[in-house]
């Protein structure tokens, strides 16, 4: 499998991941839609954070079994644990080192419908649905 190293805008998060990279991922969530990622996932046998430990921040909401990844020098989002499948990674496929995505198809998931827990978190997004 290809290697592919990545990291935040400003280098202080690193990590590689060994993936066949087959396709792509949108996902319509209140969190994906505002950071408009363009994901791939992998499972975490094939990503390693190289450096960064220390700097990197982390955001979880409504059933915290996500755990988004960031930058908190750059404000880059790089990678999260899954919720739909906790033992992968869904990574920004935008910080990745000599990767072209042109020719990889990109599959819509629909993350806007997933439940969302009502303790403290709204009950529905406040968004406009098609």
């Amino acid at each position: 499998m290809p290697l592919y190293r990545g990291s935040c805008h400003c280098g202080a998060i690193e990590f590689q991941i060994d993936a066949d990279i087959v396709e792509l991922t949108t996902c319509d969530c209140s969190l994906c839609k505002k950071k408009n990622a363009l994901m791939t996932k992998v499972h975490e046998a094939n990503f390693t954070l190289l450096s960064g430990q220390d700097q990197l921040s982390e955001y979880r909401w409504n059933s915290r079994v996500a755990r988004h990844f960031f930058c908190p020098v750059c404000g880059i989002y790089t990678f999260h644990r899954k919720r739909s499948e906790p033992d992968h990674y869904g990574i920004n496929i935008h910080c990745l080192d000599d990767l072209s995505p042109s020719d990889i198809p990109v599959r819509a998931a629909e993350g806007a419908g997933m439940s969302v827990v009502s303790d403290g978190a709204r009950d529905t997004w406040p968004g406009p649905r098609g």
